[in-house]
């Protein structure tokens, strides 16, 4: 019998007896897949990114050297691993060698600092992390003494593309050159695979009361949603997948790496989002597919140097993590001539999206159906009552592709799950006749700054520590790229005197992630409040589109303008 992680929960007995026996759940673990790829294409390029090249075989070779080397650290199964890597051809290497052990990824964004990942490792009681020395303008050393001065049962720090000189620092490249895949440890390694009912990672996900929660993954779940999501657009061992965002985000991982790993077929893990360079490489590596969200498919249709380019080679994109406007939707259907799949997804397991089959309508104005057919997905009033074809409400799913709750967070497991094992999603949504899933709102206080979920209560939490602070309410504001921006309105305290400058530099200083700073920042004398005196957050999102209407950055609706009054802005 498999043990089971202590603090995960486990999916109800009967759901799990379904899920294996309709085979939803292959019995596959992560492992297995790179073996099967590495089997049947061996000499196949299969990961590239700016400066390697690795095989299939290859992948598999340092994959396991790497794995030995971890078992010989002490790393035991279930023990969990931080990785903090860019998109380079490092990441599968460090990722599969963890699998191969039975230990547990814990995934974390690039631009994560000191106050998320010492949550995350507060969380996940992390023995490992996997991080570059340097990477851009950034020294993560400090950052990793600060966090293991704090928590130092992170006993090993292995770095990539570099080596520290420094107690409990070993660098992935040692690892790999000093151990051999002999048939004894070759043996070792089979007596650590993992089943497949176990947990095989945890992602974050943006958390309504602040900071990130996480989530954990089987190998069975997560193979189930990228199996069937990659079946339904389409993407196939010919294709040469590009991912540009990064692949700590749920979209780049699952769509793009573990889709390719899948299906056995080419991936590009490029690190840098600047429009020449995705074009370069599109035209000199002949890539077929895209893995992104939107914003990034408006900045290359914006590119002014973009028809200088052969991109003939394109044939699809995976587009999710952000409202998919139709006017961008259309171009990329005429201008790069290319099929768009519009996609719904999430580090819990949602996974929605076009098929070739769809008309440019159905493409334009809703994000497809399920991609697997024993999900099942519902909308429901605020009663929980089931709603009929056509009526909004909040979407509710449950199946072999979705995950069974947060990890150490009872509280908020009880709250986003109904008594029948539905996980509701916090957004709203209208399910039609043929079970095309058309997104309208969110329950769920959110900001969705180009398919980066940020919690507005984090930020809040940031900010109300400031002195002359007295009140702050964070509210997305629409922008016309990015899709939402962050906004911040603060009252001071009475006779003090604040500046965005001053406010940004204060939480600069409190180690706040570029993620949490505010684009705008409105100072207000009064907020205002609803009848039950909470802060009415519906007038300031009003306030600040019609600030916006007004300076040009988006366009007044044509049919009426915004409803509400205009608050009063002082420069402090």
């Amino acid at each position: 019998m498999f043990e089971l992680l202590s603090g995960a929960p486990p999916y109800r007995e009967a759901d799990a007896a379904d899920y294996l026996r309709g085979n939803w759940w292959t019995g596959l673990n992560f492992g297995d897949l790179l073996d099967r790829a590495a089997a049947i294409h061996p000499f196949k390029t299969a990961f590239v990114d700016r400066w390697n090249r690795l095989t299939y075989a290859e992948a598999q070779d340092r994959a396991e050297r790497m794995a030995i080397g971890l078992m010989d650290l002490g790393i035991k199964p279930l023990d969990r691993v931080m990785i903090q890597l860019p998109n380079w051809t490092e990441f599968v290497v460090v990722y599969f060698a963890i699998q191969k052990i039975g230990a547990i990824s814990v995934m974390l964004i690039d631009r994560y600092r000191q106050h998320e990942i010492e949550h995350m490792a507060a969380i996940s009681e992390a023995v490992a992390w996997v991080v570059p020395p340097t990477y851009g303008k950034t020294d993560f050393i400090p950052i990793v003494e600060d966090v293991r001065a704090v928590y130092p049962a992170i006993r090993n720090v292995i770095t990539v593309r570099g080596e520290v000189d420094k107690p409990g620092y070993v660098s992935m490249d040692r690892l790999i050159a000093e151990n051999e895949r002999t048939p004894e440890n070759l043996a070792r390694l089979k007596e650590r695979a993992p089943d497949a009912r176990q947990v095989a990672h945890m992602g974050p996900t943006g958390g309504t009361t602040g900071m990130p929660k996480m989530v954990p993954r089987t190998h069975n779940a997560l193979g189930c949603a990228v199996e069937y999501c990659s079946k339904a657009w389409g993407q196939h061992c010919e294709d040469y997948n590009l991912i540009v965002g990064s692949i700590g985000h749920d979209l780049s991982f699952t769509k793009g790496f573990l889709g390719s790993v899948i299906t056995m077929g080419s991936l590009f893990m490029l690190d840098s989002t600047d429009a020449q360079t995705i074009c370069r490489i599109v035209q000199d590596e002949k890539i077929t597919s895209v893995i992104w969200v939107p914003t990034l498919a408006q900045r290359l249709l914006q590119y002014e140097d973009l028809d200088k380019y052969d991109l003939s080679s394109l044939k699809k994109m995976h587009s999710a993590g952000g409202a998919a406007f139709p006017e961008l939707v259309r171009e990329v259907f005429e201008r790069l001539n290319m099929r768009f799949h519009n996609g719904y997804g999430a580090t819990e397991g949602m996974t929605c999206i076009t098929t070739a089959e769809d008309s440019i309508d159905t493409v334009c104005c809703t994000v497809g159906r399920k991609t697997c057919p024993r999900d099942e997905y519902k909308v429901v009033d605020f009663d929980g009552n089931t709603l009929p074809v056509g009526k909004q409400g909040e979407l509710l799913l449950k199946g072999p592709s979705v995950f069974a709750g947060y990890y150490k967070n009872l509280e908020e497991n009880a709250l986003v799950f109904d008594k029948d094992g539905f996980f509701k999603t916090g957004d709203l949504a209208v399910i039609d006749e043929n079970g095309f899933i058309k997104l309208t709102g969110r329950i769920k206080e959110m900001i969705n700054r180009g398919g980066e979920s940020i919690s507005a209560t984090m930020i809040e939490g940031f900010i109300n520590k400031h002195p002359d602070v007295a009140i702050v309410a964070v509210v997305p504001m629409p922008d016309p790229f990015m899709g939402e921006r962050i906004c911040a309105y603060i009252q001071p305290v009475a006779g003090c005197a604040l500046t965005f400058e001053s406010v940004i530099a204060f939480l600069k200083q409190e180690k706040a992630s570029v993620q949490a700073l505010p684009e705008r920042i409105e100072f207000v004398d009064a907020m205002p409040y609803t009848a039950a005196q909470k802060l009415d957050k519906t007038a300031l999102k009003q306030d600040i589109r019609k600030k916006l209407e007004a300076e040009g950055v988006i366009a007044q609706p044509a049919d009426q303008a915004c409803a509400g009054s205009t608050l009063e802005n002082k420069e402090r």
